[in-house]
C-alpha cells in the first residue's frame, strides 16, 4: 500500500513538472509579443496629467545701440512718409521714437533696418533703440533732428498714430488683435492697414480720436511688417509701422483619463498596453494553468483513493 502511494505521488510530481514545462513553453512564446506590445506611459507630474514648462535664460541687454544713417541731421521735409534707416544687430527689435513718442518698429535683418514714418509739423527729434527677446533695451542711437513743413496750408495740427505695442504675435489661424491710438487732426479718420502677408488691406473708418483695434489672421508662421496709414478730414496723414509675429506653441489636448485607469489603445503597430494592464495579463497567464492543474490533480487523487478504498485499485 505504501509502495502504491509512493508511485501515485511520483506520478503526480512527474505530471506537475510536465504541466510546468508546458507553462514555461507558453510563457516563452507569448513574452516577446507582450514585450513588443508594451509601451511605457509618459512621465507625468503627480499633481497633473499635463505639464507645461516655460522659462527664460537671463542674459545681458544689448551692449551696442543701433544707428540712424537716414535721414541726415538737419534735413527738412515737406512730404510724408519718410524712411528711417540704419545699422543694427541682427535679430533685435528696433523702435523709433520721435519727440519721445513711439513712432514705428522693425526687425533688424542682415544688420540693417528700415522704418516708414510720419513726422510732426515743425522740429522732430529722432532716436532709435534696440530690444532683445526679453524686451531689454540697448543704448540709444545717435540723435537726428529734422524739420517737417506741412504744405497743407490751414490744415491745423497734424495727426498721430501710435500703440503701446511695437510687436505682437498670435498662432497661425488665430486672430491677432492690436490696440491702436489715433489723435489730433480733424476727425473722422480713414485708416488703412496692410498686414504684410499679401492679403488685401483693411479699410476702417474711425469717427473719433482715441483707441481702436485692428484684427487679422495669419495663415502661415513668420514675421510680418504691418503698415498703418490714417487720413483726417483736412488731408493730414500719419503712418505707423509695426512688427507682426505669427507663431505659437503646439496645442495640447488635456488628458481625460485618470492616472489609475488601465489604458489600451490600438495603433498601426498593434495594441499598446500600460503597466497595470500588462501586470494583470501576466498574473492570469501564470495562475490559470496552475489552478487548472491543481484542480485536475485533486480530482484524480480523489478518484484513485475511492478505487483503492473499494478494492478496485488492487486488482
Amino acid at each position: 500500500m505504501k509502495n502504491i502511494d509512493w508511485q501515485i505521488t511520483a506520478k503526480n510530481i512527474k505530471k506537475y513538472f510536465t504541466y510546468l514545462k508546458y507553462i514555461l513553453g507558453a510563457w516563452l512564446l507569448i513574452m516577446p509579443a507582450v514585450a513588443q506590445a508594451y509601451t511605457p506611459p509618459p512621465a507625468v507630474n503627480p499633481q497633473s496629467t499635463v505639464v507645461g514648462l516655460t522659462g527664460t535664460i537671463p542674459s545681458p541687454p544689448p551692449a551696442v545701440g543701433a544707428t540712424i544713417a537716414v535721414p541726415s541731421n538737419g534735413e527738412s521735409f515737406n512730404a510724408l512718409p519718410i524712411n528711417v534707416e540704419g545699422i543694427c544687430q541682427s535679430g533685435l527689435l528696433i523702435k523709433l521714437f520721435i519727440n519721445n513718442v513711439f513712432a514705428g518698429a522693425a526687425e533688424c535683418v542682415n544688420s540693417s533696418y528700415k522704418i516708414i514714418s510720419a513726422l510732426f509739423n515743425g522740429l522732430n527729434n529722432l532716436v532709435v533703440r534696440d530690444y532683445d527677446a526679453l524686451d531689454q533695451q540697448g543704448p540709444d542711437s545717435n540723435q537726428v533732428n529734422v524739420t517737417f513743413n506741412n504744405p497743407n496750408v490751414g490744415a491745423g495740427a497734424g495727426i498721430t498714430l501710435t500703440s503701446a505695442y511695437a510687436k505682437l504675435g498670435a498662432s497661425p489661424g488665430s486672430t491677432l488683435s492690436w490696440p491702436i491710438v489715433v489723435s489730433g487732426g480733424d476727425p473722422s479718420y480713414a485708416v488703412s492697414v496692410t498686414w504684410g502677408d499679401g492679403a488685401p488691406s483693411n479699410l476702417l473708418s474711425e469717427p473719433f480720436a482715441g483707441s481702436f483695434d485692428i484684427n487679422h489672421i495669419y495663415d502661415t508662421a513668420g514675421v510680418y511688417t504691418i503698415l498703418l496709414k490714417a487720413t483726417d478730414l483736412q488731408g493730414n496723414v500719419a503712418y505707423l509701422q509695426l512688427v507682426g509675429l505669427a507663431s505659437g506653441p503646439a496645442s495640447q489636448a488635456s488628458a481625460s483619463t485618470s492616472l489609475n485607469t488601465p489604458v489600451a489603445t490600438v495603433s498601426k503597430g498593434g495594441i499598446k498596453l500600460d503597466s497595470e494592464t500588462l501586470g494583470i495579463i501576466i498574473v492570469l497567464v501564470i495562475l490559470i494553468p496552475l489552478v487548472t492543474f491543481w484542480l485536475g490533480s485533486k480530482h484524480r487523487l480523489v478518484n484513485i483513493k475511492k478505487k483503492f478504498e473499494s478494492g478496485e485499485g488492487l486488482s
